[in-house]
């Protein structure tokens, strides 16, 4: 299974649903608190192509986006093929 990382915010809603689903397909994530860790938020922006809020998701290289994005993958029935690859 491809690393995933998260980039989050304790006060996001959206952030706990993407980890939510991520945690129900049993998918373990690393989770980066741009709260927490300021710094990290530029890294964020970059990697996401501009995307400046939370949360945004990377498996593996690719970067899947937001939370909407990830159920519309899910939806989609592409998610967990990215997932297992």
């Amino acid at each position: 299974m491809k690393p995933v990382e998260i980039y989050t915010s304790p006060l996001c809603g959206f952030c706990h649903a993407a980890k939510r689903l991520l945690s129900q397909k049993g998918v373990s994530f690393s989770e980066i608190d741009v709260l927490a860790d300021p710094d990290r938020k530029a890294e964020m922006i970059k990697r996401a192509n501009g995307g400046r809020t939370v949360p945004q998701i990377f498996v593996g290289d690719i970067h899947v986006g937001g939370c909407d994005d990830l159920y519309a993958m899910d939806r989609a029935g592409k998610l967990d093929p990215l997932l297992a690859a």
